[in-house]
């Protein structure tokens, strides 16, 4: 389970500033070089993770939130190069596994599956 707290606590303040602060670290807010898309890595756990600001420009319901003026950032394991986490206008929620990957885990469980 990943600390989810933390997690909003990031991307409130990789949208709203020049620097993140975790663990009593403070880390440079960098830009994506194509899409200036606002990034931070940090370390969670001992384990490296990136923020990543949403690209509106996506066709996903991701950019569709964000281009409606929500705030999303993704989150991705560096090492295993897999999004484990999205945040919503600073409200953070981990992925599940499965066929479900691509839904936050509290969306899922309040859908009943069909089989």
């Amino acid at each position: 389970m990943l600390d989810t707290s933390l997690l909003s606590s990031i991307a409130r303040q990789l949208m709203g500033g020049d620097e993140v602060e975790v663990e009593g670290k403070r880390l440079p807010v960098r830009h994506t070089s194509r899409q200036g898309l606002r990034t931070v890595t940090f370390t969670m756990e001992g384990r490296q993770y990136a923020a990543i600001e949403q690209n509106p420009g996506k066709p996903s319901r991701w950019g569709q939130l964000a281009r409606s003026g929500h705030q999303v950032v993704q989150f991705k394991d560096v090492r295993a190069n897999r999004f484990v986490a999205v945040a919503v206008d600073g409200e953070a929620k981990e992925y599940g596994g499965g066929r479900d990957r691509g839904q936050p885990a509290a969306d899922r469980d309040n859908h009943p599956r069909h089989t």
